[in-house]
């Protein structure tokens, strides 16, 4: 298999660094969330940090193409009654883009995982 054969085949789990990728980029996120002075009363209010970050990793290994399960809640159930609103979202997006760069994902990676994020809009704003 050619090397632009398995860049092509691979998933976005693949293209992040596996488990082992995702989890310091989800480090790396949550630190930019508690820093963040748009959301980070809502981190800084989280009881068990190191149990959510688990979830958020399990989340994105799982729904990044990896063997991963997932057997948390759902987007929808779990922002429901936040009010979340645009500011935020964009702000949290905003987060995770940084942490990705800090992380070394290249770019097209990077525009890849935007699009995923921003398509969870509906089931995060003011739900």
């Amino acid at each position: 298999m050619s090397e632009t054969t398995t860049a092509t085949a691979s998933t976005l789990y693949d293209r992040l660094g596996r488990r082992d990728g995702i989890t310091r980029i989800t480090h790396e996120l949550m630190k930019n969330h508690l820093a963040n002075p748009l959301v980070n009363t809502r981190y800084s209010q989280i009881k068990d940090m190191d149990q959510t970050e688990r979830n958020v990793v399990d989340f994105f290994c799982a729904g990044s193409g990896g063997p991963n399960t997932y057997a948390g809640k759902d987007m929808l159930n779990t922002h429901r009654g936040m009010n979340i609103d645009e500011q935020e979202f964009v702000s949290v997006i905003d987060d995770a883009m940084a942490a990705l760069t800090t992380c070394g994902v290249e770019p097209p990676v990077r525009n890849e995982v935007l699009g995923v994020l921003w398509s969870m809009k509906a089931e995060v704003v003011r739900v």
